[in-house]
This record gives structure tokens, C-alpha cells and sequence, in this order.
């Protein structure tokens, strides 16, 4: 799915900004320190936090980026990994690698500010659409984004081939 390995622009901080101040990138080492645990409650493979930052690095190559959701007393709620791309299905489209809100803090509303700002990031991009996957037997997920306004616009067939 990726036209070029070449990294996009960066949306500029105000795109997130603008409309919800508990959003920001995470950027930094610290930043990536902060959002491992909560990156593992959704990719539980991930061998802690030393794996999570060199593939956060490796995958900026291809303009991954995060964003995150803090609460008023600094703490993480939620984050979204991201990129920009384009593709001949799509045109040039934001598709969201990861979104996951702290177990603890789901239902508050974290996740649905995650997707209006990633949407904000798309709009701003020139982007057709915000596309992302989530698994079949994923209910909860499922509504929640059905709620947010994305719909199942295809089925996305897989082989595992090994290797990592």
C-alpha cells in the first residue's frame, strides 16, 4: 500500500491543536517511554519498550506518526498511529495503524477525540479518506467506530508467511 518511502510532511502541531488542547505528538524518547504501555494493551506481541521504539523509529521512515490524548493531570489516555499515503483504491488517504484508549479510561470519549483530530489531519493533508482496519471478531471496536462514522468498506484478506 505505500507509493513511496519517501516521509510526508508533518501535519504542524496547530492541525491538532485547534480544536482539543489535550492532544499533542509524541515525538521524543520520553514520549515513546510514555506510550509503550499503553501501546502493548493493544499490540500485546510487542516485546516492551525498547521493540516499541525501534519500530516506531524504522516505521517513521515511512511517515509513521503518533498522536496523543492526556488527561487534565498529564497522564495518557489514548494514541493514534498513523501515516499518510496513497494508493490507486484509495487516492491519498490517512490510514490509522493503531488507536487504543487505557483500558481504564475507555467509554470517556478519548478514542472518538483520537478520530475527529486524525480527521482534522486528513482534511488538512488533501486526503480522501481515513481508512483503517480492526479484526473481524472485534465487536466493540466495531461499534465504536460505526458510532465515529466509518463504515466496512471492504474485506481485507490475509496469509501469515512467518517471520516478523
Amino acid at each position: 500500500m505505500h507509493s513511496s518511502h519517501a516521509r510526508p510532511p508533518r501535519p504542524q502541531p496547530s492541525v491538532l491543536d485547534l480544536a482539543d488542547s489535550a492532544l499533542r505528538p509524541l515525538d521524543s524518547a520520553r514520549d515513546l517511554c510514555l506510550a509503550a504501555p499503553l501501546m502493548q494493551q493493544l499490540r500485546p506481541h510487542l516485546d516492551g519498550e525498547t521493540d516499541f521504539a525501534a519500530r516506531v523509529q524504522r516505521q517513521r521512515l515511512e511517515g509513521y506518526q503518533l498522536i496523543g490524548a492526556f488527561t487534565p493531570d498529564g497522564s495518557l489516555a489514548a494514541l493514534a498511529g498513523y501515516r499518510l499515503q496513497e494508493n490507486l483504491v484509495y487516492g491519498r488517504f490517512l490510514y490509522v495503524d493503531d488507536l487504543v484508549t487505557a483500558a481504564s479510561l475507555r467509554g470517556g470519549q478519548w478514542g472518538a477525540r483520537l478520530v475527529r483530530a486524525l480527521e482534522r489531519v486528513a482534511r488538512a493533508e488533501g486526503c480522501a479518506q481515513l481508512v483503517l482496519d480492526t479484526g473481524l471478531a472485534n465487536a466493540r471496536a466495531q461499534r465504536f467506530y460505526f458510532r465515529a462514522g466509518l463504515y466496512t468498506g471492504a474485506l481485507r484478506f490475509q496469509k501469515m508467511l512467518g517471520g516478523g
